[in-house]
């Protein structure tokens, strides 16, 4: 594992405890002289992703001795209030389909603007100058709030009604989820792979059940469904590099 650290800002991830953030974690750590971690607790049906979280950040801390230097403050903030308004798969015992509008019910209105908002302001205090999301719309759910025209009309709107010079990363926004898989492994090795399988947390249900090839889960969910599907295919692309998207 590899210090690529070339830039000497300090960043702030939004970190769910799931596959995406913790890649996005590990990417930052490669990358930034000072990292901090956010979560949010927003009612959320698979909460055990925030019971993950600090087992993740300590195994994370002893798989390298720079990463440790780096990882500075976990904050998780409390967002009741968003799952009090919120009416969807992800907030209520309800099935997951897709709703009139052509969107998934588990689509929560205005999250990923209230979480880069909180993590700005919290940013804003810490005298962080990065904030780093794992948005990403090429293998996703067809959230709206996770397309790039959206992170970058918040970046402008953010800075603009803070007057500072805060910038938005989102390292996996083109990558496929096979692609993100082998992000990991760049970032983290195969040590860093088996962490993600085994005790990152992406299932909407909030089952963990047994161990599956790719992790835990449901195995029938659509967040189930794009982890199981991106391992395979970064299974097989492993004698093809050249398959991966992104």
């Amino acid at each position: 594992m590899s210090d690529l650290t070339s830039h000497p800002g300090r960043a702030l991830v939004l970190f769910s405890g799931g596959q995406d953030s913790t890649t996005c974690l590990a990417w930052a750590l490669q990358r930034y002289a000072h990292v901090e971690t956010l979560g949010f607790d927003y009612g959320q049906r698979h909460v055990i992703e925030l019971q993950q979280r600090p087992l993740l950040l300590q195994r994370m801390r002893a798989m390298s001795s720079a990463w440790d230097a780096k990882l500075g403050q976990d904050h998780l903030l409390d967002l009741g209030l968003l799952g009090q308004i919120s009416d969807t798969a992800l907030t209520s015992e309800c099935a997951i389909k897709f709703q009139e509008n052509g969107l998934p019910n588990t689509f929560v209105p205005g999250r990923n603007l209230l979480f880069l908002t909180l993590a700005a302001t919290l940013a804003y205090r810490r005298g962080l100058t990065v904030l780093v999301g794992g948005m990403c719309e090429t293998d996703y759910s067809g959230y709206p709030d996770c397309r790039d025209d959206t992170i970058k009309a918040l970046q402008v709107a953010l800075n603009l009604g803070m007057d500072t010079r805060l910038t938005l990363e989102t390292p996996l926004m083109w990558l496929s989820k096979a692609a993100t898989w082998r992000l990991a492994q760049e970032c983290g090795g195969d040590a860093l792979l088996e962490l993600i399988r085994q005790d990152t947390h992406t299932c909407y249900l909030g089952e963990r059940g047994d161990l599956h090839a790719w992790g835990h889960g449901c195995g029938a969910c659509p967040a189930c469904e794009l982890r199981a599907r991106g391992w395979q295919e970064y299974q097989s692309a492993l004698q093809a590099p050249a398959a991966f998207g992104g």
